[in-house]
Parts: C-alpha cells; structure tokens; sequence
C-alpha cells in the first residue's frame, strides 16, 4: 500500500475515540499519544478538519482529555453514554463519523479513519469510488483485516510503540506481573 502524500493535498482526520482507548489500554495499559498520531496522520499535508467523536459520562472525569484534543485543534463531537433499562450501555459514533466523512469528503483530497473498526468499510468503499484517498490508522492486533484491505494506506500504531503512547507509571506497574518482590505491587 504505497500512496502518494503531498503537502497540497487537503486532509479530514475523523477519530474514533472509543475504538483507540479500548484497543490502546486492552492491549499495552497505556493511552494514545493522539499529538503524535495526528502529525503522523497529517504528514506535512493541509488539515482543512480534524474531528474527535467521544462519549461523556455522568462524573465528567473526561473533560481534561477534550480539553487536550482541543489544544491540538481537534473539534469534539460528543454525546451522552446511553444506559438502557437493562443496565446495558451503549456508546456508538460510527454513523456520526461515517456521515461526516462523507459529507466533508468534497472538500477533501484525503480521509483518515482512526479506527480499526470494521464497520466502516462501507464508508472506505464510498470515498474511494468518489476519487478520495482513504486511509486508516488503528492498532493492527485489534483492526479488521477487510478494513485495512479495503483503504489506500494503513499505519498500524503498534508498530511505534514509543510515538504512539503515553505509559502512566504507576498504571503500568500495576498491570505488570510480579517477578520479584522487589518495589512492585502484587497483581491479584
């Protein structure tokens, strides 16, 4: 999947949150270093949008990350965790991604879906047909193989481990098995 990238070329980066928290912390207990995954996404091209899709909870404990998002110049897009009767919850944006892809997509030379999530192949399918330049970034462990099949360029985050996420220490040692008892807490 080689593709051309030039610094003329016009950018949408459309972030699917969920799927990069889920796959970042299951997978290395650490957080996306999102800074470095936009740099990298954008390479040197013009970013016309670049928009985060997220869900809020009741205690608010995610205001500082929106905040951070913002800095960067990232546009929130957010909607209320839906708790339903049963107690299920749900938190899904990929219709909300999808339709602002699509719609944004005139303006656009290329799309960059962050996430692994196989549902959005309909969407990469679309761009393409339309002349847009699709790619998707996500972990390659947690990413659907027809998604990447279907778009232009794929970059797998874990592959750069140290550019892509941020370690919390204490959070890390925690999660980290005990091989001696030495300065470590005891995982149960």
């Amino acid at each position: 999947m080689s593709i051309i990238k030039h610094s003329e070329q016009r950018v949408g980066v459309f972030i699917d949150t969920q799927n990069l928290y889920h796959s970042a912390k299951n997978l290395y207990h650490a957080r996306v270093n999102f800074a470095n995954l936009l740099k990298d996404a954008l390479a040197g091209r013009r970013l016309v949008r670049a928009r985060a899709y997220a869900v809020t909870t009741e205690s608010g404990e995610e205001k500082g990350f929106f905040e951070a998002l913002t800095k960067l110049g990232v546009e929130m897009r957010t909607k209320d965790l839906q708790v339903f009767a049963g107690g299920a919850k749900k938190a899904d944006w990929d219709v909300g991604i999808a339709v602002d892809a699509i719609r944004l997509s005139p303006t656009l030379d290329a799309v960059v879906v962050v996430s692994g999530d196989g549902d959005f192949i309909p969407v990469v399918q679309y761009l393409r047909n339309q002349g847009r330049q699709v790619e998707v970034v996500a972990f390659r462990e947690t990413a659907s193989s027809a998604l990447i099949d279907e778009a232009d360029a794929f970059t797998d985050l874990s592959a750069d481990k140290e550019k892509f996420l941020i370690h919390d220490r204490k959070r890390a040692l925690d999660a980290e098995p005990v091989k001696s008892g030495r300065g470590r807490r005891r995982t149960k």
